[in-house]
């Protein structure tokens, strides 16, 4: 992964991973310039970066120029965009001929199609696990209740049905409760998701939400994570077990969400 001096680049998104992972490059002796997105990323991201360049979404070519200007060989890419900004988005000449190209216009037919507009520059969309992985807990990892047997079962299930909408490339997440399918996500996110199934499992809760990637998942685009604000929503709409792919997923904030998870009474468990 060493490219001597070169900085790291981060094409950084909203929320915690983006400073997560500077944070984790830092400790590791690499210097990291982002390019952040107006109306997304957190302006406080600045302080965690030697370098940042603010654009709007769909400005492919500053972006680029941006990582060229200040050497960068090598970039990840982490955050969220907000879905309704894919719609509004207004693309530059590079982003619109790169959007004319695609038959299909999904995150991974789209961020595919931009690291291959960074590799015609020179620059590498790397996968961010070497920088991650220790924020990613592995198999036998459980915080909160244990799991009753239902909930084991309930458990297996999700993980069968969310492996399967993972590989349609719908979502990554579902709740589930005694075999049904309540909630399966979609375009609106992980959140909405878990609401939607909290409503559905009735006054009495005891959902369970599993969240994972489908097999073939390209983690240079989308790596999945969890915090103390996932489990703030499961506690408001009575979720009681959140069972997440172990070694796949990001622990985000982990004492704070671990703290949650006790406080509310919801068992966090790795699934391997």
């Amino acid at each position: 992964m060493e490219t001597g001096d070169a900085p790291l680049g981060l094409i950084a998104g909203s929320r915690r991973l983006p400073f997560v992972f500077a944070g984790e490059a830092r400790r590791q002796g690499r210097r990291v310039v982002a390019v952040a997105f107006e109306g997304e990323t957190d302006p406080a991201l600045a302080a965690e970066v030697a370098g940042i360049s603010w654009l709007r979404v769909g400005q492919l070519g500053r972006m680029i120029g941006a990582f060229k200007d200040a050497g960068v060989k090598q970039c990840v890419m982490l955050g969220q965009i907000a879905p309704r900004h894919l719609f509004d988005v207004r693309p530059d000449l590079r982003a619109m001929a790169l959007l004319l190209r695609l038959k299909e216009r999904n995150a991974h037919t789209v961020f595919g199609a931009i690291g291959n507009e960074l590799a015609k520059d020179g620059i590498e969309l790397v996968s961010p696990l070497p920088w991650l992985s220790p924020w990613m807990p592995g198999p036998g990892y459980a915080v909160g209740p244990g799991l009753e047997e239902v909930e084991r079962t309930d458990v297996e299930y999700g993980f069968r049905i969310a492996a399967e909408i993972a590989r349609l490339d719908i979502g990554q997440s579902v709740v589930v409760k005694g075999g049904t399918t309540l909630a399966v996500e979609g375009f609106e996110g992980t959140d909405a998701c878990l609401e939607r199934g909290g409503k559905l499992a009735g006054k009495k809760g005891g959902a369970v939400a599993v969240k994972l990637s489908k097999a073939d998942h390209d983690v240079r685009f989308d790596l999945p994570c969890l915090g103390p604000r996932t489990l703030e929503t499961c506690a408001a709409h009575g979720i009681r077990v959140l069972a997440f792919q172990a070694g796949r997923t990001v622990l985000l904030d982990r004492p704070e969400t671990e703290a949650v998870a006790v406080r509310q009474g919801i068992s966090l468990v790795a699934h391997s």
